[in-house]
């Protein structure tokens, strides 16, 4: 029986929704696509089962411009909210320790900097960090606080002229490669940003290791040990929670979008190997329950996709709001979690091995769907919205 190929992302997108991307934003989708197949995609399972990511990574993506993509000035390319939404899609479909990275470098790294940091902070950090000259990290969870950022233990003192940085942070993407840490640290006047540097004396770096989620992706423990910093080291342009928590709605809205490329990598892995798998003299894609899977499968993808784009466009007219953020972060990690399991039920056994992307796609969005807010913060969030009653407390 002559095979056909594999599934592709146009025959996914029953409903054309990629037709209503700008000649712009379909030149990103193409480029980004282009880029993973020839250098993420041949090499993505043997670094997840290795649980690495080269570094030499993000030169390449900042010659792409995709490193702080949606800001503009200081060598970022100053795209719009969809065209970034579009590239996280298609690195996500290729794997979301890619899409992390990126997303980290962006929109927790770069953006705090670009928005509140001082004249000389972006001009020493920015066209470095959009080069992929420089890595950043974003250290705000810390070990015994993740939920709850307002009760972090992690303190900044002033001392003379400067600030002694003391504390610990936990779960930082980036974080044994950055060259800068953006930390967010309690002072005597509530909460506020600091920019350290690596090689500081007194901070360290551990990886973690022994992940079984988003093994493609750098993660780390940072300790500050009295670590000196001078005055202009701190974030002028804001205090507070609004900060870091402004910081992570740019952040997911990179996952609102990044999460249907790894659903429609699932659903792509399922119509292909449907086609192939021959059960009872048959192609198991000939059999009633397993297209009413397929078409179903079909539905939820397209949905997320329609969000995502709306999503982007409210982004675009300036209207989004933090609970909108909040319901389709959880609605979209949701969605692609089940095609996942759904995708894994179709290949079988062979659903497990790394010889296909869908475990691996399944084991990743374990993580998105707690880190950046998890399911059940970003439920209270739009809970909220919904009633006008906090049930935070």
């Amino acid at each position: 029986m002559a095979q056909r190929p594999p599934a592709t992302p146009a025959e996914s997108d029953l409903l054309r929704i990629d037709d209503q991307l700008s000649p712009d934003e379909r030149l990103v989708r193409d480029t980004v696509r282009a880029y993973t197949a020839e250098r993420v995609m041949p090499s993505i399972a043997d670094w997840f089962e290795a649980g690495i990511l080269p570094r030499e990574l993000v030169p390449e993506l900042g010659k792409l411009g995709l490193l702080g993509m949606h800001l503009t000035g200081y060598g970022c390319a100053g795209m719009g909210p969809v065209a970034y939404g579009v590239a996280c899609r298609e690195l996500e479909a290729a794997d979301s320790g890619v899409r992390s990275m990126v997303s980290v470098q962006g929109s927790l790294a770069m953006y705090p900097i670009w928005r509140y940091g001082s004249d000389a902070q972006k001009e020493e950090w920015l066209p470095r960090m959009a080069a992929g000259e420089a890595v950043g990290c974003f250290g705000l969870t810390e070990p015994d606080h993740g939920s709850d950022p307002a009760s972090m233990k992690t303190h900044a003192e002033p001392n003379g002229t400067g600030w002694v940085l003391s504390g610990s942070k936990m779960w930082i993407t980036n974080g044994t490669i950055a060259d800068i840490a953006v930390v967010w640290a309690r002072t005597p006047d509530g909460i506020r940003g600091f920019l350290v540097p690596r090689g500081a004396r007194g901070f360290t770096a551990r990886a973690i290791h022994k992940k079984m989620s988003l093994r493609a992706s750098v993660t780390a423990e940072l300790h500050f040990d009295s670590v000196k910093l001078p005055a202009d080291a701190m974030l002028p342009g804001v205090s507070g929670l609004k900060g870091p928590l402004s910081c992570l709605t740019e952040a997911r809205f990179g996952i609102i979008w990044g999460v249907t490329g790894a659903g429609r990598s699932c659903l792509e892995a399922a119509i292909a190997y449907s086609r192939t798998r021959e059960q009872f003299g048959q192609p198991i894609g000939g059999f009633q329950l397993t297209q009413s899977k397929l078409a179903w499968m079909a539905a939820d993808l397209q949905r997320a996709q329609l969000l995502a784009l709306h999503i982007g466009r409210l982004k675009e007219a300036g209207t989004l709001r933090p609970e909108q953020v909040s319901l389709a972060k959880m609605a979209n990690v949701r969605t692609a979690i089940d095609l996942a399991r759904q995708a894994r039920t179709i290949l079988g056994a062979n659903g497990i091995t790394l010889e296909y992307p869908v475990i691996r796609h399944a084991n990743n969005l374990e993580s998105v769907l707690t880190y950046e807010g998890t399911e059940e913060i970003h439920a209270l969030a739009v809970g909220q919205a919904l009633t006008g009653i906090s049930a935070y407390r």
